[in-house]
């Protein structure tokens, strides 16, 4: 397997990152012989599998094209491009692996590739206790790194529109990416209630869940959104943009209620009518705390995950 350089740099965690390292432990617990590498392929021997992130296949076409003659390479794509370079990779492959029916969807749509070569690994999510969850539901918690694509300053402004309501936001995710971006927002933020930690994970990151009430999540773009199903993992719902696969992630309770709201992307004031019905319905803080716990049940772990994975290896090993 190919792995973008810094997959396990604590200071920017990504949901990528996490894929793959759920897909190698997962591939080496079924007995796989996995042997990792770190963006060049000169090494690998003819004839072998490739497992190549996207990240990388995208970035360096003019170097993987001559490789692709002698591998057998299957790349795996977080978040479609949709650019000539990506196609180009795309059509060396003997198969593609999305996170999503949505980025499968549109793989197609931007690259007419042969549907039989294209397949969804969705997400696994690892269990984890129920947060404590608040009668007022006033713990707002966004997970992501702080950046344009994710939607912090549609979340600010959203926010500041409902100051008169009683609410505490913490932002989780790396500083580093956008600093410019970051020193917007900070100076931005409306009446110090926004909290930006920067990035967290393993325990430290479950702390945060626990704490939370929901989970909010403005962002432009998303493939799928893993931190939607750790929020649902959590029993805690979620309010989201409709975008990409969020809506995949999120998915519906038994009783076929979504455990969250969707609302518009670039819209401050839908996101700001979404949390408004949140903190002052208890009613429906306590349907959608019922959806998200029945969602729970029905959310894939990671062996789902890795077990389609491992079947394109197979396939494309024959």
């Amino acid at each position: 397997m190919v792995v973008p350089e810094g997959v396990d740099d604590p200071a920017r965690p990504s949901g990528g990152n996490t894929y793959d390292r759920h897909v190698i432990r997962g591939l080496l617990a079924q007995g796989c012989a996995v042997h990792e590498h770190a963006a060049s392929l000169k090494q690998i021997p003819d004839d072998a599998v490739v497992l190549l992130d996207g990240l990388v296949a995208a970035t360096a076409p003019e170097a993987l094209m001559p490789e692709a003659q002698r591998l057998r390479l299957v790349v795996l794509v977080h978040m479609p491009i949709g650019d000539a370079r990506e196609r180009a990779v795309l059509a060396a492959a003997a198969a593609v692996v999305t996170t999503s029916a949505w980025s499968r969807r549109r793989l197609l749509e931007l690259h007419a590739l042969e549907p039989e070569r294209v397949h969804i690994a969705e997400p696994g999510v690892e269990a984890a206790r129920l947060a404590r969850s608040s009668a007022s539901g006033g713990a707002l918690l966004c997970v992501g790194a702080v950046i344009a694509q994710k939607g912090h300053d549609v979340l600010l402004e959203a926010l500041a529109s409902i100051s008169d309501l009683s609410w505490q936001c913490e932002c989780v995710g790396s500083l580093s990416r956008e600093p410019a971006f970051v020193d917007r927002l900070r100076r931005g933020s409306p009446d110090g209630r926004v909290r930006f930690t920067g990035p967290r994970t393993g325990a430290d990151l479950d702390r945060s869940y626990a704490a939370a009430d929901l989970l909010v999540l403005a962002s432009r773009t998303e493939a799928y959104g893993m931190v939607v199903t750790e929020a649902v993992a959590r029993g805690l719902p979620v309010v989201a943009t409709d975008v990409g696969g969020v809506g995949e992630a999120l998915g519906h309770g038994a009783g076929g209620i979504r455990p969250g709201l969707l609302v518009a992307p670039g819209d401050p004031a839908a996101l700001a009518t979404a949390l408004t019905s949140w903190l002052r319905d208890g009613e429906l803080r306590a349907r959608l705390r019922r959806a998200a716990r029945e969602r729970r049940e029905s959310l894939p772990d990671w062996a789902a995950t890795t077990s389609v994975v491992a079947g394109v290896l197979a396939g494309v090993a024959r």
